[in-house]
């Protein structure tokens, strides 16, 4: 996922807000790494599945995709759609994009960097343009929309997703919590000010409606079920292939690793100390003209 240097504001889920950091959506090698290998199975993989289908349904033969991360969609959906459909696969920040071309494809798509609020693309140049978990970091999210708008055909399909508030992922409330009692006086809170941020129906339904879109979307809550081997890799994955691996370093670097063990305690204590098994639940937003 990528997202203009920029800071926005986002909710916090109990009525206050909080502020993006630049830190937010700064994912580097070394969360590149551990988001592609751990955190993409455990978040990511499911609702890929479950967007790649939606987006097939559609047979678009011009496939747009922001925020692409290091390529989950990318790929489910080179496996949904038919060979002779056009993916083009963007993302602002190049260190994940050079993950996901690592990773590879099964057939050739375009990868590009692009920023989701400033298009490199002419008008009605798409059929379908498809956001997993990434609108959430757009500084301005109906700027971001009206290009989406602009780029998309006449009778085209914007489909994107959106985590649900905090609270209803209860994997995530076990790190926040386990975060908090670690660093009392000041808990990590990159959860709450960048994913989990964007779960306003209204807001969102409001934000595409000044964007352009006629149409009212199609808001689907979507629960999936989320699954890691070890309580340590559930850790590994939240802590180290986040950017809140980022606020941890900038309190201090050495306080990473036992950070993470801390929350891997948290999750046993939670789960047991075998295979980790939750549900998360995210909003499927689908719009079109």
């Amino acid at each position: 996922m990528g997202t203009s240097p920029e800071v926005a504001r986002a909710g916090t889920g109990d009525g206050g807000t909080l502020t993006i950091r630049e830190s937010d959506v700064a994912f580097g090698d070394a969360i590149s790494r551990v988001y592609e290998r751990h955190l993409v199975p455990l978040l990511f993989e499911p609702y890929a599945r479950d967007m790649s289908r939606r987006v097939a349904s559609r047979a678009p033969k011009r496939v747009l995709e922001l925020a692409a991360g290091t390529g989950v969609v990318t790929r489910a959906m080179v496996s949904a759609l038919t060979p002779d459909t056009i993916i083009v696969a963007t993302d602002l920040n190049d260190t994940m994009l050079a993950q996901a071309e690592r990773v590879g494809t099964a057939r050739p798509v375009q990868w590009q960097q692009a920023d989701a609020m400033q298009l490199p693309f002419a008008d009605a140049s798409f059929e379908a343009v498809v956001c997993q978990f990434g609108v959430m970091f757009f500084p301005d999210k109906p700027k971001a929309f009206t290009e989406t708008h602009r780029v998309l055909e006449e009778k085209g399909t914007f489909l994107f997703s959106v985590w649900d508030r905090v609270e209803t992922n209860e994997l995530v409330v076990t790190v926040r919590e386990a975060l908090a009692a670690i660093f009392p006086e000041d808990a990590p809170r990159f959860m709450s000010r960048a994913p989990h941020a964007y779960f306003d129906v209204d807001v969102i339904a409001n934000d595409l409606a000044r964007a352009g879109f006629e149409n009212a979307p199609n808001i689907e809550g979507v629960v999936l079920q989320s699954r890691a081997s070890s309580a340590a890799e559930a850790a590994l994955a939240l802590v180290q292939g986040t950017p809140m691996r980022n606020e941890i370093e900038a309190r201090d670097a050495s306080r990473l690793g036992p950070a993470t063990d801390a929350v891997a305690e948290a999750i046993v204590r939670r789960y047991g100390a075998g295979v980790v098994e939750t549900s998360m639940r995210a909003y499927v937003v689908e719009v079109g003209e």
